[in-house]
């Protein structure tokens, strides 16, 4: 799995020519087109994931590229574990990315296309910029944030999205919060396991209005067409399998609790 260079000792690259920071569409023609100018391993985690900065014009930007592409019939996980139809995969940090778009949470997701570097395709995704530290610093160092209120949404949307794509590996490194205590969530490589269940509910106690309605009007024309070069079809009808049930649970919620207490 990807973990990215300690934030606290990493001061991110600045836009040199854009006067705002450029729209994620923008950001994803970058990410396709840009010049690689610098590569570097990344210090921690596994030996395929690679820091590079880009170049464009004038525009200069870092990017993570992670390569790995892993399946196993039967994966050994340690302490007498294994997984059946194991996967360890750069594209779904690009299946991830997608299907934050369809939820309105690109916000807290960065961009990642499919790329070829050094004859190895893998994802590159946009470095998150002003990164302050990481979800194990922040509770290391028993840190609160501000904003209270707006802190909890953006958590309830994690927990949200974590159980829709099932990641079997998620860790306190792979939730980033910038200075202004903004979550980003990264590093998906061992997603979109092909169970129709969901791992958690216990922590799903709200939800967006916008993100459940979202949650609702996915389809499988949608998915398939936005996902068919990521994920297979198992693992696609897997996502609406746990589409459905947290849209269940959270129904129930509104019914047991009323919907001001749930939805924000």
């Amino acid at each position: 799995m990807c973990l990215i260079v300690n934030p606290s000792v990493f001061i991110p690259l600045l836009f040199l020519t854009l006067p705002g920071a450029p729209s994620r569409l923008e950001q994803a023609k970058f990410l396709e087109t840009a010049r690689i100018v610098n590569a570097k391993p990344v210090s921690e985690g596994s030996t395929d994931t690679w820091r590079l900065t880009l170049e464009s014009e004038g525009f200069v930007h870092d990017a993570s590229f992670q390569y790995v592409d892993e399946r196993a019939v039967k994966k050994d996980l340690g302490d007498g574990k294994y997984e059946v139809n194991f996967v360890d995969s750069y594209r779904y940090n690009i299946a991830a990315y997608r299907l934050a778009e369809l939820l309105g949470m690109a916000d807290m997701v960065p961009v990642s296309v499919e790329r070829d570097w050094q004859g190895k395709i893998g994802a590159l995704t946009w470095w998150v910029d002003d990164v302050w530290m990481n979800e194990q610093e922040l509770i290391e160092r028993s840190l609160k944030a501000p904003d209270p209120n707006l802190w909890s949404e953006q958590i309830f949307k994690v927990r949200l999205f974590g159980q829709l794509v099932f990641d079997t590996d998620r860790n306190r490194g792979n939730l980033l919060v910038t200075r202004d205590w903004h979550l980003w969530m990264i590093d998906f490589s061992r997603a979109f396991r092909r169970w129709r269940k969901l791992e958690n509910t216990a922590g799903l106690e709200r939800c967006s209005r916008e993100v459940l309605e979202r949650l609702r009007m996915l389809s499988l024309e949608e998915l398939s067409r936005t996902m068919e070069e990521y994920l297979t079809d198992k693992e696609i009808d897997s996502v609406l399998g746990r589409r459905d049930l947290l849209v269940e649970h959270y129904e129930q919620l509104i019914r047991d609790r009323g919907e001001h207490t749930v939805l924000y």
